[in-house]
């Protein structure tokens, strides 16, 4: 039977994508006690990068809006991996880090960022409103629009 979050994944129409190796010396994810840290997950889909570029020059809002959703369900991905497969061992999104490729004029990350926070508290419920930094960076790995790290706490 599935459970609460996989039911609730599936009546929002979200399949996960499996979660992605590491592309470098680290781990995607690692358990101190009862927190998971969740290494940055960028903009990876079924094997390809979607989403580069700089938000402010050849990204839109909209498209960086995508962008920061499509890394926040690799944050999941890699949170279900880290709870052994069970998403409902997830007491709280502690604190979600968004990085924004952006232009120097550009000045819209939390609106970027809000597409991997407003996943969260749609999948999640109460147990999805988080922390939250959102910077704008020069440049991300890959030329990447977003990138999204997390810390949750699981039972």
């Amino acid at each position: 039977m599935a459970g609460k979050i996989e039911s609730r994944l599936a009546e929002l129409g979200i399949r996960l994508p499996e979660a992605a190796a590491p592309a470098a010396n680290y781990v995607p994810w690692t358990v101190t006690g009862n927190l998971v840290f969740v290494a940055g997950q960028i903009t990876l889909a079924d094997g390809a990068l979607k989403h580069q570029g700089k938000l402010g020059a050849d990204i839109t809002l909209e498209e960086g809006y995508a962008a920061a959703r499509l890394c926040g369900l690799n944050v999941i991905a890699q949170l279900k991996a880290a709870c052994g497969g069970d998403l409902d061992r997830i007491v709280r999104i502690v604190r979600l880090g968004g990085f924004v490729n952006a232009s120097g004029d550009f000045h819209d990350h939390p609106k970027v960022i809000n597409g991997a926070s407003d996943l969260m508290v749609e999948v999640f419920g109460d147990k999805g409103h988080h922390a939250r930094a959102a910077v704008g960076c020069a440049s991300l790995p890959l030329n990447v629009a977003t990138e999204v790290e997390a810390v949750a706490e699981i039972a």
